[in-house]
Parts: structure tokens; C-alpha cells; sequence
């Protein structure tokens, strides 16, 4: 338990030299703005930092915690010293609270969003429900967030890139073909559509797609087999079954392991992680 002279350190103002504050390495925020950091750092000039950043104390000075965005911005205004509160976290949990205050402050992209969440969950071991608790969040919610990670790099960027919203991305991912969803994603973009354009247009692409009842399923590459599996896993995902997956490339095999969850079972029981 901390003494009483930890808890008022903790909750003092202190005025900090900006270079010996180190970057916090569990940010999980990627791409900072320039034109939102100068702006802030206009704000700054005119009333000072009126927020204290949160730091604790390292071997080789400080790390943030929270406070990148008013750190960035005192270093383009050439501040010497900002005011900072000293937290006495250990490494986990200093990561931890940085990724939490995005997640809180909804300073991330979508992409980074999922990318924390899956950090508290495979770093930190919270579970999804853990996590949907601290971001006053649903379940659901989480879960859908972490379906996104099922993008690849150029997908994702080309979404960010045009600005199209979490949900274009979730009616992206019930097309489990990726040749077949590139060319639908060029084409939500080259043609603008909004969500529900988007939806509807999906919604046809797959109406066509689909084999008739009596056409025998047949898989020509083993590609084309696993998509088959990712789209009965989506399949399963959307209509409430709690179910994970993993694939782990070997030298010689792919191993595949699919996990469902028992009713009456927790969450934290079930160590497969999601990984599409």
C-alpha cells in the first residue's frame, strides 16, 4: 500500500524539463495530425497547459502516461518544462492507462482502436468483458472492433485514406474472398458510396455469389479453403456464438485451431486469441 507521502507526490504539480519526459512505448496511438497539434499548441500559447500531464519516474528520467498530444505541442511552442503529476506505475501498468485514455478520449482511428483492444487482450490478459467495462462499452462492441483486424496493411489504409467509417469496414469483411473484396472496396470508393450504399451493394455482390443448394462445394486452392472457414467463422460471429480463432504458419503446415465457447463458460477460460 502506498505511504502518505506516495499519495500527495501523486496528486502535486511539479514543473518538468520537456526532454528528459520519454515517449510512453504502449501509445497506441500512430499518426498524431500536424494541423490538430498546432492547433492545440495555439490553445496552449493563449492559456498555458491546463491539464498536467501524467508521468512516472524511470532509471533514465521520466515516461509519459498520458499527455503525448500537450507534450508534442509544448515541444513545437519550444517549452522548456511542462506541469506534470508523477504516477507511480509499474511498466504494465503505465502502458495499460496510456492505452485505456485513448480508448476513453476516442483519439484513435479505427484500426489503432482494435489494434489496442487486442493489446489488453493479449498483453495485459483482460478479457473482453474486462475491457468493455472500462469504456462503458458493450461486449458486441469490442468484439466487432477486433473483427477489423482481419483488414490487411493496404486495406486499411486505403480506408483511412478515404475517410470511410468503421462500418463500411464491418460490410467489407462479410466479403471473405480478398480479391473479390479489393475490387468491392475500389469500387465504394471510386463510386463514394455511403454505409448504406455500401451495404446494399455487398448485400448483392454476395446474393450473386452464393451456390445453389444443389451445387456441390469444391475448393480449388487451399486459399479459396480457407476463406471458406473465415466466412463460417463470420458466420458464426454475427449471429452471436462466441467463437476464436488462430493460424499458425509452420514451416510445412498451417495449423488452424477454432475454439467455441461452452454455455455457462467464461471468457477468460478460453486462452485462443482472435487472430482471424
Amino acid at each position: 500500500m502506498k505511504d502518505l507521502k506516495d499519495k500527495r507526490r501523486e496528486k502535486e504539480v511539479l514543473s518538468i524539463e520537456v526532454d528528459k519526459i520519454a515517449r510512453n512505448p504502449g501509445q497506441p496511438r500512430k499518426v498524431f495530425a500536424d494541423d490538430a497539434i498546432l492547433k492545440l499548441a495555439d490553445s496552449i500559447r493563449q492559456f498555458g497547459i491546463i491539464q498536467p500531464l501524467i508521468i512516472r519516474e524511470t532509471a533514465e528520467g521520466y515516461e509519459l502516461i498520458s499527455g503525448e498530444r500537450r507534450l508534442r505541442a509544448a515541444k513545437e511552442l519550444g517549452m522548456e518544462r511542462v506541469p506534470c503529476i508523477i504516477n507511480e506505475a509499474s511498466n504494465e501498468a503505465s502502458a495499460e492507462m496510456a492505452i485505456i485514455e485513448n480508448l476513453i478520449r476516442e483519439d484513435l482511428n479505427i484500426f489503432e482502436e482494435a489494434e489496442a483492444i487486442e493489446t489488453l487482450l493479449d498483453t495485459y490478459s483482460l478479457t473482453q468483458e474486462e475491457i468493455a467495462s472500462r469504456l462503458s462499452s458493450s461486449q458486441s462492441s469490442i468484439a466487432n472492433k477486433l473483427r477489423l483486424l482481419r483488414l490487411d496493411k493496404d486495406e486499411r489504409e486505403k480506408i483511412l485514406k478515404n475517410k470511410l467509417t468503421e462500418r463500411h469496414a464491418r460490410a467489407l469483411l462479410r466479403i471473405f474472398d480478398k480479391d473479390a473484396r479489393a475490387k468491392a472496396l475500389e469500387t465504394i470508393i471510386s463510386q463514394g458510396l455511403n454505409v448504406a450504399r455500401s451495404e446494399e451493394y455487398i448485400e448483392n455482390l454476395l446474393a450473386k455469389s452464393k451456390p445453389s443448394g444443389a451445387q456441390k462445394q469444391t475448393y480449388k486452392t487451399v486459399t479459396s479453403f480457407y476463406s471458406a472457414i473465415e466466412r463460417a467463422i463470420g458466420v458464426a460471429e454475427n449471429s452471436g456464438i462466441k467463437i476464436k480463432s488462430r493460424k499458425i504458419e509452420g514451416d510445412e503446415f498451417t495449423e488452424l485451431t477454432i475454439m467455441i465457447r461452452k454455455e455457462g463458460t467464461s471468457e477468460a477460460e478460453q486462452p485462443c486469441d482472435n487472430a482471424g
